[in-house]
């Protein structure tokens, strides 16, 4: 290893230790805050097994698998951006802008319109299948998005411009199904479609946690194929790699990360977008390096986001993903005016 290479690992490991370490002071903060305010010694106490029952309730019913799935989804989003901005060669591709985010929660949207009656949405099959229709709407967008971008091959602005239109149409079908909806479901849909870790409880962590555990070190796992892309899709071919075929495969990935996190928590704008940038400039353009390093700061900006959100307005609670828009939306723009 040249010293070149030896600095890089250095910095690397550096950043992620700075990284888990501020993760785990935004946890025991997360913890602590909230319309129940508990202090850090209690909250110790009882992780430990030492505190009441009322602290326990708050602590490991409510608050602590909201924090899980934060973490999960914020890793999700971070790192399914990564691949898009990877194989699109668009530093504006994310899963919200392309509209598989959208795609994602018009299937759940389905979901919940045609199955409120006779299943629940804090039903625990309920919650295992929601998933799995998210991922069913994120697989259509994305194909669809696929099939109108070709045109002897797929050209990155291409895709980007028809994804913000099958984003547009798709934001249109959800406003229609909202309009036939009970009161009820339309208020935890448009809150939830805003960007919302709703029903946050153990099913829910269950049931988005394999599909992280599997997919994020599958995107590591293929990180080379990324840094091959980056060549330009020519040389990619030239050196022996099948542009489609591989393209295709890492575009499931970030899909069925995308799908699975908006199941959880809507459609979170902008992480997808901004955090990779974040990550290029602090470990450089090596993908092996930057999805670690994307997953741990989507997961601490999200957690972030949610501490802000169920805080700054209590007992009001923001959605998480407005909070996200505002905190990144200034980084978008700056992102839009140099782009060339």
């Amino acid at each position: 290893m040249n010293t070149s290479q030896s600095k890089k690992q250095k910095k690397f490991l550096w950043i992620s230790v700075l990284l888990i370490v501020l993760m785990i002071l935004m946890f025991f903060i997360s913890l602590n805050t909230g319309v129940i305010h508990i202090s850090p010694g209690v909250v110790l106490n009882t992780l430990l097994n030492n505190g009441s029952d009322r602290q326990e309730l708050v602590l490991f019913d409510f608050r602590l698998p909201g924090i899980i799935l934060a973490l999960l989804i914020g890793a999700g989003l971070a790192v399914s951006g990564v691949i898009l901005q990877g194989i699109t060669q668009n530093e504006l591709a994310d899963p919200g802008i392309l509209g598989i985010n959208t795609g994602a929660g018009l299937a759940v949207v389905l979901f919940i319109f045609f199955f409120q009656d006779s299943l629940s949405i804090s039903n625990s099959l309920s919650i295992f299948l929601m998933p799995f229709a998210a991922l069913f709407g994120a697989f259509l967008a994305a194909l669809l998005i696929y099939v109108l971008a070709w045109k002897k091959g797929v050209n990155s602005i291409r895709l980007v411009l028809v994804g913000i239109g099958v984003n547009a149409g798709f934001s249109a079908l959800l406003t229609i199904l909202q309009l036939k909806m009970d009161p009820q479901n339309f208020r935890q849909v448009t809150v939830w479609l805003a960007g919302d870790i709703w029903n946050a409880n153990w099913t829910f962590v269950m049931a988005l946690l394999p599909w992280m555990i599997i997919l994020i070190p599958m995107a590591l796992y293929m990180a080379n194929k990324l840094n091959v892309f980056s060549l330009g899709d020519e040389i990619a071919s030239g050196l022996g790699t099948s542009v489609e075929r591989e393209r295709a495969g890492l575009l499931l990935i970030a899909v069925a990360l995308a799908g699975a996190s908006v199941a959880a928590g809507g459609a979170i704008a902008f992480l997808g977008l901004v955090v990779p940038h974040i990550a290029r400039k602090l470990v450089g353009p090596i993908h092996q390096l930057i999805i670690p390093i994307s997953a741990l700061i989507g997961a601490l900006l999200l957690m972030v986001a949610e501490t802000i959100g169920k805080n700054i307005l209590a007992p009001t609670q923001i959605p998480v993903g407005i909070v996200v828009a505002i905190l990144s939306a200034p980084y978008f723009i700056y992102l839009l005016m140099k782009s060339k």
